[in-house]
């Protein structure tokens, strides 16, 4: 194609260069981080199973946390090391705990149920934070968080039990009872709130709740009750403390039994 004639005796313009193509956008570097960034509440069929079995609530929920959070503990330590090659495991640990303990301070507001329900609800769920704290520690110091052996840690770090073979047994006995029928189920009401009371008192037990017998003796279900200072971080920040001693020492090593 040749130039349009000059116009009053002057070279035409020559024709501009065309524009470059605009360089394809970077993906954002994106630090590691924790898979939720609010509480999240044991799944219903966990519920259920506690509430049919309130004795072993702390082992049904261990063994459940080991099954469904151990994976995205172990996640989440791959994509980090992933990110920062070389990041140490005390780094790591420290973004663990900073994050859950944060959680632990919203959960007792989580429900948003007043009375016997939402205490129990609430229990719950700080036990549940507490747990994926635990298995994210686990897999920040190379332990892996999805082998059987992290629901007796959890139970023994969480002063469910004091050793590790009592902690055994117990998990046995739950792990076969993950079938049983409701227990109160034709009780009526009066039945249904004492397995309440008995569930919350284990729940608030495992999560490092203090005088938990006192507290849920007293309250009323339909009252209004404040659960705020039951997520108190010094609970999970002592708990934190412990899983790290644990961890620390164990290793790379400990993939298994510690």
């Amino acid at each position: 194609m040749t130039d349009s004639a000059p116009v009053d005796g002057q070279p035409s313009a020559p024709a501009p260069a065309p524009a470059p193509e605009p360089a394809a956008p970077r993906p954002p570097v994106v630090a590691p981080t924790i898979a939720q960034d609010a509480p999240e509440a044991p799944p219903a069929r966990l519920w259920d199973r506690m509430r049919e079995d309130p004795q072993y609530a702390p082992e049904h929920l261990a063994l459940e946390a080991v099954r469904r959070l151990g994976p995205e503990a172990a996640q989440w330590a791959a994509r980090a090391r992933a990110e920062r090659p070389g990041v140490p495991a005390e780094e790591l640990a420290d973004q663990a705990v900073r994050k859950f303990v944060t959680l632990a301070r919203l959960s007792g507001a989580v429900s948003g149920v007043a009375g016997l329900p939402g205490a129990v609800i609430d229990v719950g769920v700080l036990a549940w934070t507490q747990a994926r704290m635990v298995l994210h520690v686990a897999a920040a110091h190379g332990v892996d968080p999805t082998h059987p052996e992290r629901a007796t840690d959890l139970l023994v770090l969480q002063k469910v039990h004091k050793v590790a073979g009592t902690a055994r047994l117990a998990l046995g006995v739950a792990a076969g009872r993950e079938r049983a029928g409701a227990l109160f189920g034709s009780g009526g009401q009066n039945a249904l709130g004492k397995t309440m009371i008995r569930l919350g008192v284990r729940l608030a037990q495992m999560a490092g709740v203090r005088a938990a017998k006192r507290v849920f003796a007293k309250v009323i279900p339909g009252a209004a009750v404040i659960l705020g200072t039951w997520a108190n971080s010094s609970a999970t920040k002592d708990l934190a403390e412990r899983s790290r001693q644990l961890y620390r020492s164990t290793g790379a090593a400990g993939s298994g039994s510690p």
